[in-house]
């Protein structure tokens, strides 16, 4: 193996304190009933950290609930905390993306949620029928409400109202929860957050008024957590007077800020964040260096000859490229600087392109002389995920879920 994905459990579980701690902050603290619970999102094998190596530290951390892609993640996901002893139940798991739409497809992943205590997401009728073939009874399910983001979810009015009756007819279904996703959660001024939540809380209205008893009502993501300006702050507290309204607990989702990111609140407002500057990066991805190069002044580096050194240099080869993940977007040019790795706890910017499995680095200002064997942090402390997607212009989601490796506890 060239790289390693190192995933800090100490790390990882000070993150989930913080987010605690935001969520205990964002409510009221008088009014007797608890703060906000955390449904750990770990969907995308963790994020690229793992899942089934973060769902046992979350799980001994005291996370009620784990999100999952679908049934077979969610699989892999109660066998890894079935594994471990705990003090206390195990969290429950909600499977976030809808099933197949084939028929044998959704027979299926109806099979493994049951077969493995999964709580599904459905939004249309379709989806009842297979949940209540493979149930034995009192299969619970989360209903999503589309607000916004026309992607999954049933929208408040008639289709709701219809899905609400359908869902009765199944009387091994219970609806457990009910939930919606803010597409624009990170803009400060909280405009479109603010008409879905109005819509949600009418879907909501709207449910209890038929007659459905939920036990858990959610939003959010990490930047719901951490936007602190004040429209889009009054999010978490809405949502915790609305299930006090009703009698059912408040849960928020949080994923990329478990691992130690969030997204830059828009516009730029550092101020507003709440959740950011309790977080620390949960990930190391490190390789050691194959080889050390010297080469005079005018020596061209790397295909295409789009770097050519201006003075003697001292380059550090590493066995990573882009088929590991590490984006052809960070190399450098002639008159551009790209990316950089943390050899010896100093920068060492790539030179040149960035090739398939190789990299050339430059190790001159580096007095500690590094040589063969030595460690490389490719993502890590000095070099985040944030970095790289500034470079790569995409978001550090897309740079996390992209690197190819076999992540391990560290």
């Amino acid at each position: 193996m060239t790289s390693i994905l190192e995933v800090s459990g100490q790390r990882l579980r000070a993150n989930v304190r913080g987010i605690d701690h935001t969520l205990a902050e964002a409510v009221a603290p008088s009014d007797g009933r608890a703060h906000p619970a955390l449904l750990a999102v770990i969907k995308a094998n963790g994020y690229g950290h793992g899942a089934t190596i973060c769902a046992p530290i979350l799980a001994r951390a005291g996370v009620p609930w784990l999100g999952v892609t679908d049934a077979w993640e969610g699989a892999a996901v109660r066998e890894s905390v079935n594994r471990i002893e705990l003090d206390g139940p195990p969290p429950s798991i909600l499977v976030m993306s809808g099933p197949p739409g084939d028929a044998a497809g959704a027979r299926v992943a109806a099979e493994e949620v049951v077969r493995h205590a999964l709580t599904p997401v459905v939004w249309n009728a379709e989806q009842l029928a297979p949940l209540a073939a493979a149930s034995a009874g009192d299969q619970p399910v989360h209903l999503e409400i589309d607000t916004g983001m026309s992607r999954q979810g049933v929208p408040p009015g008639e289709a709701l109202q219809r899905l609400l009756e359908a869902l009765g007819r199944q009387p091994g279904l219970r609806l457990d929860g009910v939930f919606t996703h803010f597409a624009t959660a990170e803009a400060a001024d909280a405009r479109q957050t603010t008409r879905q939540m109005e819509l949600f809380e009418a879907a909501v209205a709207a449910i209890f008024s038929s007659g459905g008893k939920p036990g858990w009502l959610h939003v959010g993501n990490s930047s719901t957590i951490d936007n602190a300006a004040p429209a889009a702050a009054s999010m978490i507290s809405r949502l915790h007077a609305l299930a006090g309204a009703t009698g059912a607990r408040v849960m928020v989702r949080c994923g990329l800020g478990l691992y130690g990111i969030c997204l830059p609140l828009a516009p730029d407002a550092p101020a507003s964040e709440r959740l950011r500057p309790r977080l620390y990066p949960v990930l190391t991805w490190r390789t050691t260096i194959t080889s050390i190069l010297e080469i005079p002044e005018g020596a061209s580096v790397g295909y295409s000859a789009t770097f050519t050194a201006d003075r003697p240099m001292r380059l550090a080869l590493i066995p990573v490229g882009y088929a590991d993940g590490l984006r052809r977007s960070l190399s450098s040019r002639d008159g551009r600087t790209g990316g950089w790795v943390m050899i010896h706890n100093r920068r060492a910017p790539i030179v040149g392109r960035v090739s398939m499995n190789l990299t050339t680095v430059d190790v001159t200002g580096i007095g500690s002389m590094p040589k063969a064997g030595d460690d490389v942090i490719l993502l890590g402390d000095g070099v985040s995920a944030e970095d790289h997607g500034r470079l790569a212009d995409c978001l550090p989601y897309e740079i996390l879920c992209g690197l190819r490796g076999v992540p391990v506890s560290a």
